[in-house]
């Protein structure tokens, strides 16, 4: 999709900080994170609805947010991963995986800008851990 942000990110147009990726998925931090560490996974292919993803693609989205919740968790110290989808800033399906300390912070009011070196930081730590 030509206007999609998400699109133009899988296709290298604009910048990302990457974590993990796969032939169907890519995951990268997000640059106005609820907590550090705050995490995107995407399919490659556009989808506007998680719910609209075939089921192998569905089952497969899940999983990878399963595997990446380890050395989310590792890397900031978190108590919990939260995860939500919702998918209306942008219409393309999508998880977010956030670190969490205690409850209420599972909040897109609390996001902040971070900054590429903050960024950076974070996705070497969280890359150790997988």
């Amino acid at each position: 999709m030509d206007d999609c942000i998400f699109c133009k990110i899988v296709a290298g147009k604009i910048p990302c900080t990457r974590i993990w990726e796969n032939d169907r998925f890519l995951a990268f931090l997000d640059i106005n994170p609820i907590n550090p560490g705050h995490t995107l996974i995407i399919p490659k292919k556009h989808t506007d609805l998680v719910f609209d993803l075939d089921d192998a693609d569905y089952s497969a989205l899940f999983n990878a947010a399963k595997t990446l919740s380890k050395p989310i968790k590792k890397a900031t110290d978190a108590k919990r991963i939260g995860m939500i989808v919702e998918g209306f800033l942008v219409h393309h399906a999508h998880l977010h995986l956030v670190p969490l300390n205690q409850g209420g912070e599972l909040d897109f009011r609390r996001a902040k800008k971070a900054n590429p070196a903050e960024l950076e930081a974070m996705a070497g730590k969280i890359k150790d851990g997988l």
